[in-house]
């Protein structure tokens, strides 16, 4: 049995490896024009700040991919005859499979800003190694730099500027810090951390014009205030798409919406081939979902794996999950964070004197979300709380068995035993009225 997988990302190696384990004689085969080793993305931001190498970024060691006898090739596919089981590749060859897994990950959005494609010098995305070389390729003659977009990729970048001793502007189109996972209490204190580093985080502020010097490189950014922000490089960080263009122009084409339409077990509309990972869409229940998480696509990807390998795989979407920081502040999310969504209510409290925060989401008596700042959490015990539709009164009382015992990893959770005394109290003020309440 012949496997090809384009993409040798989280998706595509775990993929490999899962095929492996169950097929010690089959030609697998790996491609990828990006890296000829599978790297850890998320990582590329200590790469960024001098702190791993290029090959610190490798999970794995290299002599592992021969001891697995898994193929590597580093070329770009630029055809694929899904009728001839074939693969075209830019180097000229042709590569024959049996079935094959499309695993080719996201680029960084570029949005169609005035300016923007005269500006051929300095704008940076944050996704790839090649977004990685730009970066450090400019960093040298960089004074000034602005960001946009207020989510976890634009404040890695406003991070490694920072570290490299750069003015930053950032730039958030909504009225506060990532609305789409902090509530207007965590945003606030995000928001207050990141300006303590000397960052000019600006919010309420849309790109208006890009302005580019005589020579092409950027020279700086109208905002839509009529503000305007000098620079040498611009960093877009206003989310990430799957990268399917190339497959438009294939010989034969999967259908393709947003990414590329799976089955619940990762068939495409070609036979023989599947897809996993940030360029898989999910249709459910009429809703289109695609899911770009490094903790999904490497589950997506053993699912695939299996599913090639013809087992019965129904993939559902997981409890959402994520953790990152905001340079000095940890953060752990879990399930349903919005508080502000319709039949929802949420228990918050910022711990006094210190930039961290519990808040806890629940809907119809039961636990739904978890949104935690400044300290370590085991999300696995959120997802089971949640599984388990627990109350707020039992997680409440046993929150801090989900508490990572790792020195200064631990906050006092007194306070939120505490404030939440007092948020019930609100909820049901008899006989006496309530001295104060964490309820939002």
């Amino acid at each position: 049995m012949r496997y090809a997988i384009i993409g040798n990302g989280v998706a595509g190696t775990t993929a490999a490896f899962t095929l492996r384990a169950r097929e010690p004689g089959a030609e697998i085969t790996l491609i990828s024009a990006e890296s000829d080793y599978f790297f850890s993305r998320t990582a590329l931001m200590y790469a960024y700040m001098d702190r791993m190498s290029r090959r610190d970024l490798e999970p794995y060691e290299r002599k592992v991919y021969a001891k697995q006898n898994l193929r590597l090739l580093c070329d770009r596919v630029t055809d694929l005859d899904a009728s001839r089981l074939l693969l075209t590749l830019e180097s000229g060859r042709a590569l024959e499979y049996d079935r094959l897994l499309l695993a080719t990950g996201s680029v960084g959005d570029r949005p169609n800003w005035p300016g923007l494609d005269e500006a051929h010098e300095g704008v940076v995305h944050f996704v790839t190694l090649d977004d990685l070389d730009r970066c450090e390729r400019l960093t040298p003659s960089t004074r000034q730099a602005v960001v946009v977009g207020g989510g976890l990729i634009g404040v890695e970048l406003v991070e490694c500027l920072v570290y490299h001793r750069k003015q930053v502007t950032f730039l958030v189109r909504s009225p506060g810090y990532w609305p789409g996972a902090l509530a207007g209490e965590e945003s606030a204190m995000v928001s207050e951390h990141i300006r303590r580093h000397g960052v000019d985080l600006r919010a309420d502020e849309g790109v208006a014009r890009v302005l580019a010097d005589e020579g092409g490189r950027v020279r700086a950014v109208q905002t839509q205030s009529g503000a305007e922000f000098p620079c040498q490089l611009l960093g877009i960080a206003i989310g990430v798409v799957p990268a399917v263009d190339w497959l438009r122009q294939v010989k034969t084409p999967p259908r393709i919406e947003r990414g590329i339409v799976v089955s619940s077990s990762f068939e495409t509309s070609l036979e023989n081939v599947w897809a996993a990972g940030d360029c898989a869409e999910f249709l459910h229940d009429g809703r289109s979902t695609v899911e770009q998480l490094w903790y999904s696509a490497r589950r997506q990807g053993e699912l695939a794996a299996r599913a090639m390998l013809g087992d019965p795989v129904r993939y559902e979407l997981p409890i959402f999950y994520n953790s990152a920081k905001f340079f000095e502040i940890e953060y752990t999310s879990t399930g349903i964070v919005d508080p502000s969504i319709e039949g929802t209510r949420s228990f918050f409290c910022r711990l006094p004197g210190k930039q961290a925060s519990v808040r806890i989401v629940e809907r119809a008596g039961a636990v739904v979300g978890f949104n935690m700042l400044g300290s370590r959490w085991n999300h696995t015990f959120f997802e089971r709380w949640i599984t388990e539709r627990r109350d707020l009164d039992y997680v409440v009382e046993h929150l801090r068995e989900a508490q990572f015992d790792v020195e200064f990893g631990r906050v006092d959770l007194a306070p939120v035993h505490a404030t939440y005394r007092d948020w019930k109290a609100a909820l049901h003020p008899w006989p006496a009225l309530p001295r104060g309440s964490g309820f939002v």
